[in-house]
């Protein structure tokens, strides 16, 4: 029971919801783009692949996704809430450039142990986090 489909399957059954082929097309064009994808990005995708398949459909899937553990919703300064792939993916933390929005994912398990060590010493249970440094990417400090 370890296929994606199956799991989404399974969670709109449990919770009485319908299965359907919008819900489906969505699913597999959030598992094909990898990347931090707005719910707009995603309905372009999924509009190209089955016109008629409409924003508030792609954005009410896109929260089903987090609740079963699929996606991941993330912030950068924008305000604007991108998602992420989270099913099989190691938590990491992410660099935003400033100037072009590139967004770089980075893994450091000192970074990590310093945040659970922060939070124990705090007497603190960390539920999740979410680590993003904002600056200026090499290619744009090339470009200045």
């Amino acid at each position: 029971m370890d296929n994606i489909e199956q799991i989404f399957g399974n969670f709109l059954r449990e919770k009485g919801l319908r299965h359907t082929e919008q819900r489906d097309i969505i699913l597999n064009a959030f598992l094909e783009a990898e990347g931090h994808l707005s719910a707009e990005d995603l309905y372009i995708i999924a509009n190209g692949k089955s016109p008629g398949i409409g924003y508030a459909t792609v954005y009410r899937t896109l929260k089903l996704l987090c609740k079963v553990g699929i996606a991941r919703e993330v912030y950068f300064d924008n305000g604007k809430v991108r998602y992420e792939h989270k099913y099989k993916h190691r938590h990491h933390d992410h660099l935003v450039c400033i100037r072009c929005g590139k967004v770089i994912e980075i893994f450091d398990s000192k970074i990590e142990e310093a945040q659970d060590r922060l939070a124990k010493k705090n007497g603190f249970i960390p539920i999740k986090h979410q680590l993003n440094i904002f600056g200026v990417c090499k290619e744009c400090r090339k470009k200045k």
